[in-house]
């Protein structure tokens, strides 16, 4: 791809969807066909259309959802329109793994070979056979639907012939979306993803039982076929959450309870309370409740939000950007999947809430390419809250506006750092930068930036109903409030778990039922460590975890039994690594290619045979401790580690 606008031109498909993102071209310079005498007099673009390039990302998308894959020409004709060089788009392009610069199927079937659908019985296309015409089978790295694994998510180009993907959205008659996706259970045969791909196909009665017992689901006995093609309806959120009803739930308590497209049930189940108390005490008192409460960071780091807030709402600097990072893509996690499907408006008034406290007025919630549902569903809420002065121009009579954008990810692991997400948001590859400065000081765009995942953010409001001292009460003085754990593999229960910190892994594991023969326990998901089951008394909380020599994470607990290859589990770990590094440190680049080769050489090795590549393994993994940029490549080697040192993977 050269630096220069080549020759290749888009189809009128492809120049229609990147029209009704950017509106219609103004000049030959944007792309329009006829040219004016105005422009041969001057040049447009330039600046003010690099200041458009945060609208790459958005773009790519809008090519391959209408299409299926991004053509040079398509390509050519984005770059016109934004003032980038095609090299620089292309090496954008080809970051993420959603999208393809190759002619592909409108219809793609992803297949997740991830960690907890590999222990559920998923295999890789290797070991598949066939597919329909016009699909594109894929391998794809955790879905975020670990609770009714294995999964398989089904994207469709454009709108199929003879129906829309999706009924329109309740309330507002809004126009259906795409990608939409479908679910089946091991699409291991060629009739298998024919069926997944067409959606000729529904669950028998059982299904429920089936998807959450013990025992993976399989294709054939069970399962009717031929019904009209379409997508199946989706399980409702709350089938993710056993403990659904539960009067113990704080964060989870609505799910189940609240229809989630229902701005009216939502307020009468005690929603924008927290925002009216916010907007009583004003926004210091509103960070020093924070603060009090002693809410730290859910996505692993367990970074003081309080803090955060503070040194963002401190920067003379302004504007002030507020991101929500919901882009959770670690093996094993699917915790704020249900919470945005499930409880939509609980995440908008939290963001309100923290852009009120940190003087932001934009915000960017950054989204999983993988949650269509999500997408829906979250776009309707925002739709309601700017209907009803939630959202917007001086909410609710205050005189604060603030309102928020939802950019879609595509597909790429590292853009859960909040630096690569950034950059990615920005419309760059999604590679981590330096720090300092933090995000609290050049963040966004360059500017102060407050990054909170789902789960942290939703832990707002429980703070400002009940208040901080009430919400410190709960769990342990070092690991305050309840947490969410999601809890897949070898157990009878899968699913969102909601417990206080403190309680055990025992305890987890009791409530979602495990086997006889349980080998492990990962926690953490890739980037975890393994424990044993005589380790079941483990508390939960950021000590305990790390006393006891592994880490909490993001709230992953996979179980896995002994019908599950553990060298190969653990391989899978390292080839996840090796694809989702950005490639831009030396450590993470190369080490985490040698630590698969290692794998590999080791896999049907043991003892003395293994000795000297685990020797390797020990090194390799050190040095990507010590020197890579980020946590991706910090952590690579952690998993793999813990099962030598812990489980004995190779004695």
């Amino acid at each position: 791809m050269d630096l220069r606008f080549g020759d290749s031109k888009p189809t009128d498909e492809e120049r229609d969807a990147v029209d009704a993102l950017l509106g219609p071209p103004e000049s030959a310079w944007e792309g329009a066909d006829d040219r004016s005498d105005a422009d041969l007099r001057w040049a447009r673009g330039g600046r003010a259309a690099r200041e458009r390039r945060d609208l790459l990302l958005p773009g790519l998308h809008a090519l391959n959802d209408r299409v299926g894959w991004i053509s040079e020409g398509g390509l050519d004709y984005l770059c016109r329109r934004l003032t980038v060089p095609p090299a620089e788009a292309y090496g954008v392009a080809t970051f993420y793994s959603m999208f393809s610069v190759k002619p592909r199927a409108r219809t793609v079937v992803r297949v997740c070979t991830d960690l907890a659908c590999a222990v559920r019985g998923a295999v890789p296309s290797p070991d598949r056979v066939g597919a329909a015409e016009g699909v594109t089978v894929e391998d794809s790295p955790c879905l975020g639907l670990c609770e009714r694994a294995p999964a398989v998510l089904v994207v469709r180009a454009g709108v199929p012939a003879g129906g829309s993907p999706t009924p329109p959205l309740p309330e507002t008659g809004a126009p259906p979306q795409t990608p939409y996706r479908r679910f089946a259970a091991r699409p291991q045969t060629p009739d298998g993803l024919n069926l997944a791909a067409t959606g000729t196909y529904s669950a028998p009665p059982a299904f429920e039982e089936r998807g959450s017992g013990g025992g993976a689901p399989s294709f054939g006995k069970g399962w009717a076929w031929g019904l009209p093609a379409g997508p199946p309806a989706e399980p409702p959120p709350a089938q993710a959450v056993p403990q659904a009803g539960s009067p113990d739930l704080i964060l989870l308590r609505r799910i189940g309870a609240v229809d989630p497209s229902s701005l009216d049930d939502y307020r009468a189940h005690g929603g924008y309370t927290a925002l009216r108390r916010a907007f009583a005490i004003g926004p210091a008192a509103v960070i020093r409740e924070v603060t009090d409460a002693g809410l730290v960071g859910r996505g692993g780091a367990a970074f003081p939000t309080g803090r955060k807030w503070q040194a963002t709402a401190a920067q003379p600097d302004h504007p002030h950007y507020l991101v929500c990072n919901a882009d959770e893509s670690e093996p094993g996690t699917f915790k704020d999947r249900v919470l945005m499907e499930g409880d939509p408006y609980a995440l908008v008034e939290s963001m309100t809430i923290a852009a009120y406290a940190v003087g932001a007025r934009h915000g960017y919630l950054y989204l999983r390419g993988e949650y269509p549902r999500a997408l829906r569903t979250l776009e309707h809420a925002l739709a309601q809250a700017r209907a009803r002065g939630l959202l917007g121009e001086n909410i609710l009579g205050q005189g604060f506006s603030f309102d928020i954008e939802i950019r879609r990810g595509a597909g790429a692991y590292i853009c859960g750092e909040e630096t690569a997400l950034f950059n990615s948001i920005e419309g760059y590859r999604g590679e981590p930068r330096s720090k300092p400065p933090f995000p609290v000081e050049k963040g966004l765009f360059g500017k102060p930036t407050a990054e909170n995942n789902v789960e942290t953010l939703v832990n707002v409001l429980p703070i400002l109903t009940m208040g901080a001292a009430a919400y410190a009460a709960i769990g342990t003085p070092k690991s305050t409030g309840p947490k969410l754990f999601c809890v897949s593999g070898a157990v009878t229960r899968p699913g969102l778990y909601e417990l206080p910190f403190g309680a055990t892994l025992g305890d987890l594991l009791g409530l979602a039922g495990t086997p006889d023969n349980l080998r492990a326990i990962l926690l953490g998901g890739a980037a975890g460590g393994f424990v044993r089951p005589d380790e079941l008394d483990i508390p939960l909380t950021f000590e305990g975890t790390r006393e006891a020599g592994t880490t909490l994470g993001s709230g992953v607990v996979l179980a896995i039994d002994d019908s599950v290859p553990l060298p190969r589990l653990l391989l899978r770990v390292a080839e996840f690594f090796r694809d989702e590094s950005c490639g831009q440190c030396v450590p993470c680049r190369v080490g985490t290619v040698r630590q698969e080769e290692a794998l590999h050489r080791i896999a049907d090795r043991t003892g003395a045979a293994a000795a000297a590549d685990i020797a390797l393994l020990r090194d390799i993994g050190q040095a990507m401790r010590d020197a890579s940029i980020c946590g991706l490549g910090q952590t690579a080697w952690n998993a793999v580690e813990s099962a030598i040192d812990r489980l004995g993977a190779y004695e």
